[in-house]
């Protein structure tokens, strides 16, 4: 599955993190293992993260800087290995060191079937 996420910055911003969460069961792709896709893990980025945390149970993506009315984007690819219903928490992003500055956004149920 392909996660396409989109975000504007309403202020200026420095150490920002996107806080992504991902299905029980499932693997992110992309961390250079022998069976990841290189074609599934293009993107289109104007902003690139310092670094990208492939969790066990969330995408985390962090940025040294960002400025005022930006937008920007993160994407990522997760093989979903389980069947079921998924209520996953809401995706976050937050200026790290100024914890009052964050966005949030609620998540649909995903469904996956055998």
């Amino acid at each position: 599955m392909r996660v396409e996420l989109s975000f504007t910055s309403s202020q200026e911003m420095g150490w920002v993190v996107v806080n992504d969460p991902i299905p029980t069961g499932a693997v992110l792709l992309g961390r250079g293992l022998k069976r990841d896709s290189e074609l599934l893990n293009r993107g289109t980025n104007d902003w690139w993260p310092v670094y990208v945390e492939y969790a066990a149970d969330a995408y985390r993506a962090y940025y040294q800087y960002l400025p005022s009315n930006t937008k920007w984007q993160s994407a990522y690819t997760v093989r979903l290995n389980q069947a079921g219903t998924f209520k996953l928490p809401a995706t976050r992003v937050e200026a790290m060191y100024a914890p009052d500055v964050y966005g949030l956004s609620p998540n649909k149920t995903i469904e996956v079937k055998p």
